[in-house]
């Protein structure tokens, strides 16, 4: 690996492992040695990873010696010195700075202002790419709305690993993430998902999975495909394609299906069905019928939901009469 250089002020949106450590990229490592900053969720969580690759989150002798040496090009006085110069100039500074849902208000103004005074910074999340189910998504707009680079250093992400395993269909699908924690909640939002015709990517926590897939069972029929995953990538991974009623009971059978980090990978409602079955979305005809006329409205009703056009032409004409 090439020696550490000056990095372009820049923000470096830094994928890592999601279990396996043999997963980390070289690109990353050398991104994350170089960055003056690295802004994460857990402290002491990436600390324990940044430590494996040998990644100092101290600033460096060398780099002070620079900032010290360096001419003052700056208009204002001292006094005006922001707490960014004064993070960067410190001997030994700590180059992890703490970035979570709590603290992002008043965290991200600091990072950008790091950044548009030319030093370089990273952001990474627990496990896999930042901002999926992850805090960040401020900062990059923040980033963007400054004119600030954005960058990508891609690697893994326990949704996509997921969907690649699953065993369905993969050319459409959508990334819910976590379900409501509440029961009405989320059999609410299950509810409005039901007639989508793409796959769908679920996160759960250990403590709630059993109630979310019972209720996925309820809302979606226990005959809806689905594959869940649990520790991709570490030792005592869980890659188990079956039903949603058979998948109740496999979890409930195995405590050890009750731990670690999951995904749920649903299958969409079948497309291939027949004409009884379209009724699933009248709600949605009907709301179209309202603004748009019967051959529009079944053009646009068989681009969101994947049934044939034809097939919804005859509904609306069916719904039109009643």
């Amino acid at each position: 690996m090439s020696s550490p250089t000056a990095m372009p002020a820049c923000l470096y949106i830094v994928a890592t492992p999601i279990g396996n450590l043999s997963d980390m990229t070289p690109h990353a490592i050398d991104v994350l040695k170089q960055v003056a900053i690295i802004a994460c969720e857990d402290t002491r969580t990436s600390g324990k990873l940044l430590s494996h690759f040998g990644i100092d989150t101290k600033g460096s002798k060398a780099d002070d010696a620079k900032e010290s040496e360096a001419p003052n090009t700056k208009n204002n006085t001292d006094n005006n010195v922001t707490d960014a110069d004064t993070a960067t100039k410190q001997k030994g500074h700590n180059k992890l700075w703490a970035y979570h849902e709590h603290n992002s208000a008043m965290q991200t103004p600091k990072i950008i202002e790091m950044i548009e005074q030319g030093h370089s910074v990273a952001l990474i999340s627990d496990a896999g790419t930042p901002l999926i189910s992850d805090p960040g998504y401020q900062l990059v707009q923040a980033a963007h709305a400054a004119g600030v680079r954005v960058s990508p250093i891609i690697g893994a992400s326990a949704a996509i690993a997921a969907l690649s395993v699953a065993g369905l269909p993969s050319d459409r699908f959508s990334f819910i993430g976590f379900l409501p924690a509440k029961t009405h909640g989320r059999q609410k939002q299950l509810t409005a998902l039901n007639s989508r015709t793409e796959t769908l990517i679920f996160y759960e926590a250990p403590h709630r999975i059993i109630a979310s897939l019972e209720d996925m069972a309820a809302v979606f029929g226990a005959d809806r495909e689905v594959t869940f995953c649990r520790e991709l990538t570490k030792t005592f991974e869980t890659v188990h394609k079956s039903t949603l009623g058979d998948l109740v009971e496999f979890v409930k059978a195995d405590d050890n299906q009750q731990r670690g980090e999951i995904v749920v990978v649903v299958a969409g409602v079948n497309v291939a069905q027949d004409a009884d079955d379209i009724s699933i979305h009248d709600k949605l005809l009907q709301r179209l019928l309202e603004d748009l006329s019967v051959k529009k409205a079944a053009a646009l009703g068989a681009d969101i939901t994947g049934v044939k056009k034809n097939a919804l032409y005859q509904r609306l004409l069916e719904l039109q009469a009643d």
